[in-house]
């Protein structure tokens, strides 16, 4: 009896002591930051970070605040019971290979690449649905564990081919000024086919040089009507005569239709569709002028009249009745693309701000004329009128006018 007791005894000793000893260290939030990348940074997760600070999910992480952060408390590859380890050990492990994330790339990509599945990579990662992919992140990627081809049951398969007849998909790369409903209106198909096809999900960006597998349906093109050589004469001359008749009555009727047109019909007509964007455009840029000198804060888009780039542009065209989509890469992919030579007041103007130039999109501004734009710099930290010339000139990305 007293060797059982001291047994256990030993064994409480040895968990509270394991429990004890839990490392933590204090970090003070920085911009930019997640739970996810300090819990990442500190080898532990996001929920021991959470319950460690007493933090709600969805509450938001204010710049400055001083969280405790446990310390190396995540294992993954830490050996589990040998029970466990026996079963896995029946099915065959997949090879895992390391891969650098590079500029341009997405889990789509780099899943197909390695002929595995996006579901595959974000469970090898830990990643979550929408989750950004960082450039020079190394991903773990599962090999060979996705194979189309594989031999199903012949009865539901063939079941499958008699219903379902194949379609050919022809090969279409991604243009600029391309948009899904553009590509969808020249192959005569639907938008939810091109994304069905090639596992796209909804709200995904098209990338320029990308290849889309795209389902053309063909054309119906109208009957000929055939004209039979044994048709008499006289039957030709009637209907030679009839056919004159009814031309005649249709020309009367559109003299007619012209001359009511022509009465109501005026040159401003012509141009009016060219001063309702410029007054569009007047009204985005006076707007965006009432807010010269207003402070920068990241991820502010009006509130207390702060901005950032991008919160400024939405804010401004919300006002306008246009919605744009919050972040300045998104918004450099909506709307028509416009050169540089053709600027007009009230574009959108990109740019690559950063210091290694990563060759994305992250800076965004209003076009004003002259070589100048409007917009929240956080380099002088409030919103400031800029010369399109030197430092942006050579950082410029693009433009698009949004309708």
């Amino acid at each position: 009896m007293k060797k059982t007791y001291v047994l256990l005894v030993s064994l409480l000793l040895t968990t509270v002591a394991s429990s004890a000893a839990v490392k933590t260290t204090k970090h003070a939030i920085k911009n930019g930051e997640t739970l996810y990348t300090i819990a990442h940074a500190n080898h532990t997760t996001i929920e021991e970070v959470r319950k460690a600070n007493g933090l709600k999910k969805g509450e938001k992480l204010k710049l400055g605040r001083v969280l405790t952060v446990p310390k190396d408390t995540y294992f993954p590859n830490k050996k589990k019971s040998s029970t466990k380890i026996a079963k896995v050990t029946k099915k065959a492990s997949p090879k895992i290979v390391k891969h650098k994330i590079k500029n341009g790339e997405t889990l789509y990509t780099i899943a197909h690449a390695n002929h595995t599945t996006i579901e595959e990579v974000r469970k090898a990662n830990g990643l979550k649905k929408g989750e950004k992919l960082k450039l020079g992140r190394v991903l773990k990627v599962p090999k060979n564990t996705y194979s189309p081809n594989k031999k199903k049951n012949t009865k539901k398969v063939a079941k499958k081919t008699s219903k379902k007849s194949t379609k050919k998909l022809a090969k279409y790369r991604i243009k600029k000024g391309d948009t899904l409903s553009s590509i969808a209106h020249k192959h005569h198909t639907t938008i939810a086919k091109i994304q069905k096809d090639n596992h796209m999900k909804k709200g995904e960006t098209l990338k320029l040089g990308r290849t889309l597998k795209v389902a053309s349906a063909k054309k119906t093109r109208p009957k000929k009507v055939r004209v039979t050589k044994k048709a008499s004469k006289k039957s030709n001359k009637k209907l030679v005569a009839s056919l004159s008749k009814l031309e005649t009555v249709k020309l009367k009727k559109q003299v007619k239709v012209k001359k009511k047109k022509s009465s109501s019909f005026s040159l401003g007509d012509i141009f009016f569709s060219s001063k309702k964007t410029k007054v569009k455009s007047s009204r985005i840029t006076s707007l965006a002028k009432t807010k010269l000198g207003r402070r920068y804060v990241w991820g502010a888009s009006g509130a207390k009249n702060t901005f950032d780039c991008s919160g400024f542009t939405t804010y401004v065209y919300k006002k306008n009745g246009i919605k744009l989509p919050r972040r300045a890469i998104a918004q450099s992919k909506y709307g028509k693309y416009i050169s540089r030579k053709n600027l007009q007041k009230g574009d959108l103007i990109f740019f690559d701000t950063s210091k290694r130039r990563r060759g994305y999109v992250n800076h965004v501004g209003i076009y004003l004329g002259n070589g100048k734009f409007i917009h929240a710099s956080s380099a002088k930290k409030k919103v400031v009128i800029t010369s399109l010339k030197n430092f942006y000139a050579k950082r410029y990305k693009g433009a698009r006018r949004p309708s």
